[in-house]
């Protein structure tokens, strides 16, 4: 059986992590799999939103330790890891985690790299990389704190200590919490709900949400209204304010 199930939900595209055996620990064919689906959900028109989901107990436990275990200076320089991150993190359509159980050291960083984050209430996040005398390599140290600020962010980090989801949502890493059997369902609703809107309004609010961790404020705005003036030229946006004044559901074509 894959190490990655894909099962289609309308506009909707649920990726599962299935290493049940390896407690979802994210090795490199996982991580192709992953960059593989998600590039083509990106070039799919019929694809809106992504939902990434793991199993009751582990959404992904880490990195695979075996794989880590073979890689000297030389092999860490030629890895292919960062190549396959990279191209997860390309994905310009709204991606969701939904997590129950644990999410840490890679899982964790998986989820930060997501846009909304769903979490279970058994759900924990960590980042125990130090406790192996080494650190996140995957944007953990960055998208963190960024996510819960510098005082979470380096107590987590540098003690290795996990959060459970209720410090997590309070943090502002997790959006919205759920009885863990019932997480899958909440998540699907959510991106059901956001795939019925414009996929190139999506596109353009997801990239100007990004910028905002990356450039300055000044350039944010630009950046920002740059991308309102080109929607204001689409068949989407004639749609929506159509559709709003006529008083009926809008049907967006996605030009």
């Amino acid at each position: 059986m894959s190490e990655l199930l894909i099962t289609r939900h309308d506009r909707v595209l649920q990726l599962t992590l299935n290493r049940p055996q390896a407690r979802n620990a994210l090795n490199n064919t996982l991580l192709l799999l992953l960059a593989e689906a998600l590039e083509s959900a990106a070039a799919d028109p019929t694809v809106s939103v992504c939902v990434i989901s793991g199993n009751p107990r582990y959404f992904a436990a880490g990195a695979d330790l075996n794989e880590m275990a073979e890689k000297d200076l030389p092999a860490t320089f030629d890895d292919i890891r960062p190549r396959l991150w990279a191209r997860i993190d390309a994905f310009n359509k709204p991606l969701i985690a939904v997590v129950n159980g644990y999410a840490l050291g890679a899982g964790c960083e998986l989820a930060l790299l997501c846009d909304l984050v769903i979490a279970g209430d058994n759900a924990r996040f960590g980042l125990p990389e130090i406790t192996l005398g080494t650190m996140p390599g995957a944007g953990g140290t960055q998208r963190l704190i960024r996510s819960v600020g510098k005082a979470l962010a380096s107590r987590m980090v540098l003690s290795g200590e996990s959060i459970d989801a209720e410090r997590a949502q309070q943090a502002g890493l997790v959006s919205d919490i759920h009885p863990a059997n019932l997480s899958d369902e909440y998540a699907l609703k959510l991106a059901a709900n956001i795939a019925r809107h414009s996929p190139l309004a999506l596109r353009a609010a997801k990239q100007s949400l990004r910028l905002a961790h990356e450039v300055s404020l000044q350039a944010g705005l630009v950046q920002e209204r740059q991308l309102f003036t080109v929607l204001s030229g689409t068949d989407d946006r004639r749609e929506g304010i159509a559709a709003f004044l006529q008083k009926r559901t809008p049907e967006f074509k996605g030009r």
